[in-house]
């Protein structure tokens, strides 16, 4: 009776007639099949039970609607994990500015995913806390999505996660209950360049045996293996530049003689993207993304030095040496009642990996195949490391410079 008399009080105030009233409650009845109830109950619970095989080649295209924008709906609605790591931030950021939805898992503070959220139109950036170690928060994570790409990594161990669990358990986890869910069309694993079982780098073993667990337990899974990240936020120039500034060297593991190809950040994340807009034929395989030039570790320090405008200075570190300094925190990690600090320039993992060269495949697939031309790393990708000029951006000048002006006179 109650709410009877209320909903007569609210239709008397907002001036509704009774025929207005029986056409909304007449759309509501035919429209509730099909949008069917809020939440993980009704059929979204049932199509989260559904074992029905995930769509495949030869489904259209993923994107398919609006104009493209990032007020527009593009029909995605992605669940990232690691998204407020290096490269999530950009990978947000290409499928905000596009119109989809991105949820955001995060285990951090309220703060950890505030940078995101700037990135799409009102309420396309969902945050969501969750727990890597428990099933139901990984399910609720993905329960509203068709699209899931999975970021999670870690180039050095804690006392709470190893390689193992990080690269590959967490990776199996989310392709098995990405498989479960029934509607997820597209899984994007990361990985790295240069990801093997015979690897001397025990964090590329475990990356390769993700991919391998990601494979078998969903096979239209994309692969994707980016080399070294240069960006903004990476972390190799920038570590090299706050360790020039503050001792006046460098440290060179092997003489730096390494060959690496490393790629700028934003094209991985626009590869990762471009891979969702075909219709299917980037399912089930696996891209080496690596930059367009080929970098000894010694040619990237001297980029680095060349940027900051700091005369290079290296100190020779034979890989013996190298690992002897960087061994101490291995093996004390677990043996002592505290956190230990976070190696930077002395990674042990890194020291081995750097022990062989580390390149783009000769037959692989690349940017190429994805239609991205990647960008040289000089110039434009590299300009962030101006903000380590002692002088500021206009001080001082740059190795080839000063060369070039040997021959000029002098201006007054």
């Amino acid at each position: 009776m109650q709410a009877a008399a209320l909903r007569r009080h609210l239709l008397d105030q907002y001036h509704i007639s009774p025929a207005s009233s029986a056409a909304i409650a007449a759309f509501r009845s035919a429209a509730q099949p099909a949008l069917g109830p809020q939440g993980l109950g009704g059929a979204d619970g049932a199509r989260y039970m559904s074992a029905r095989a995930p769509a495949v080649k030869g489904a259209g295209h993923l994107v398919r609607k609006g104009t493209g924008g990032r007020s527009s709906v593009s029909g995605i609605v992605a669940t990232v994990f690691g998204a407020t790591g290096f490269l999530g931030r950009y990978v947000v950021q290409q499928l905000a500015k596009m119109g989809s939805q991105v949820l955001v898992p995060f285990r951090g503070g309220e703060d950890s995913h505030r940078h995101l959220k700037l990135m799409g139109d009102l309420g396309q950036i969902v945050p969501m806390n969750y727990n890597p170690r428990d099933v139901n928060s990984i399910k609720t994570a993905v329960a509203k999505s068709n699209v899931v790409i999975n970021l999670i990594g870690r180039e050095f161990e804690t006392r709470n996660y190893g390689f193992e669990e990080v690269n590959h358990q967490m990776a199996e986890q989310l392709a098995t209950i990405s498989k479960e869910h029934g509607g997820i069309v597209r899984f994007i694993q990361v990985s790295a360049l240069g990801a093997s079982a015979s690897s001397p780098s025990r964090l590329l073993r475990a990356k390769a045996a993700g991919e391998e667990s990601v494979l078998k337990e969903f096979p239209e899974a994309t692969i994707m293996r980016p080399a070294t990240l240069i960006g903004t936020e990476d972390r190799i120039l920038n570590r090299w530049a706050m360790y020039a500034k503050n001792w006046g060297f460098l440290p060179l593991v092997g003489g730096g003689s390494t060959k690496i190809q490393p790629v700028y950040v934003v094209d991985v994340a626009a590869a990762i993207v471009n891979s969702l807009k075909d219709d299917g034929t980037s399912m089930g395989k696996t891209y080496e993304l690596g930059g367009p030039d080929v970098y000894t570790i010694r040619d990237l320090a001297e980029l680095m030095f060349e940027t900051i405008r700091e005369y290079p200075r290296y100190v020779n570190l034979p890989f013996p040496i190298a690992r002897a300094i960087a061994s101490p925190r291995e093996m004390l990690l677990n043996k002592v009642p505290f956190p230990l600090p976070t190696p930077s320039n002395f990674n042990l993992d890194q020291i081995n990996a750097l022990s062989v060269d580390n390149l783009v495949s000769e037959n692989a697939l690349s940017f190429a195949d994805l239609e991205i031309k990647p960008h040289k790393l000089k110039g434009y990708p590299t300009e962030f490391l101006v903000c380590y000029r002692k002088g500021g951006p206009s001080f001082g000048s740059t190795v080839s410079e000063k060369m070039g002006s040997a021959d000029v006179a002098p201006r007054f």
